[in-house]
């Protein structure tokens, strides 16, 4: 019996590991507008409280950001779950936990501190997830978050696109491939792609996307792509830096 009941123990720690080590497979970015003078408080709340309740609660934390725009008053961050099916239940946990409700609370206790909350469910594009990413903690960059907006029925022609020339072209004019995503869309309608791209600066970004528009494999790439049609209606950009507790950098 004493056998028995340590292999059963050896299974579950094991067991336990393999749990803790999932990577998450569905995400969700979170955009959060601040009240006007209230984003330092939010980011202490999120610093002090919210990162380590999301852990506690299953929930992963993946990137914490602020526009490169001192003038533009939202936190962008993306968090993972284990899947689509656990997501309410782990948000709901996290948002009942006790020690939530009294950070919360503490924190408004001068009032609210966020205006306006813009989420967007995604999925890991795989065949555009770059493999090699590692965040880099001792050297300072920006990031840039890319959505684009298909015409109908060109998902896989985008996909396909970045998958076989654009990817490759971006990290020829410097550009590092950061994590891919495509947008779950609850009413049904077409995915958006949504990436970041790692940059020395913003500068140093639109320089880049300068000479990669120019390059004449682009012009060739996109045109054969396009042969059949438009694939992209519209591009939203947007240039962040990451917060000092992003495991993201």
């Amino acid at each position: 019996m004493k056998k028995l009941n340590l292999l059963l123990l050896v299974f579950g720690l094991m067991l336990g590991q393999h749990v803790s080590a999932q990577k998450s497979q569905y995400f969700e970015m979170r955009t959060y507008t601040a009240h006007e003078g209230k984003r330092p408080e939010l980011i202490k709340r999120f610093q002090d409280h919210t990162l380590k309740l999301f852990k506690k609660n299953g929930i992963e934390n993946i990137a914490y950001m602020i526009p490169n725009d001192d003038s533009d008053n939202r936190l962008v961050f993306i968090i993972g779950y284990p899947d689509e099916s656990s997501r309410d239940r782990l948000w709901n946990q996290f948002v009942n936990d006790p020690e939530w409700v009294a950070a919360f609370k503490a924190s408004e206790a001068n009032g609210p501190l966020v205006k306006e909350v813009q989420q967007t469910f995604m999925t890991m594009a795989p065949e555009l997830n770059p493999k090699k990413f590692k965040s880099k903690k001792n050297e300072t960059r920006v990031f840039e978050l890319r959505t684009y907006h298909l015409h109908p029925g060109r998902v896989d022609a985008i996909n396909a696109r970045f998958r076989d020339h654009t990817q490759a072209l971006f990290e020829k004019h410097g550009m590092t491939n950061a994590p891919y995503w495509y947008t779950v869309e609850k009413g049904g309608e077409q995915s958006k792609l949504v990436y970041l791209l790692a940059h020395k600066d913003e500068a140093a970004g639109k320089e880049s996307f300068k000479k990669f528009g120019a390059d004449p494999a682009w012009v060739a790439v996109r045109d054969a792509s396009e042969a059949d049609g438009k694939i992209v209606q519209k591009v939203e950009s947007l240039y962040l830096k990451t917060l000092p507790f992003s495991p993201m950098k």
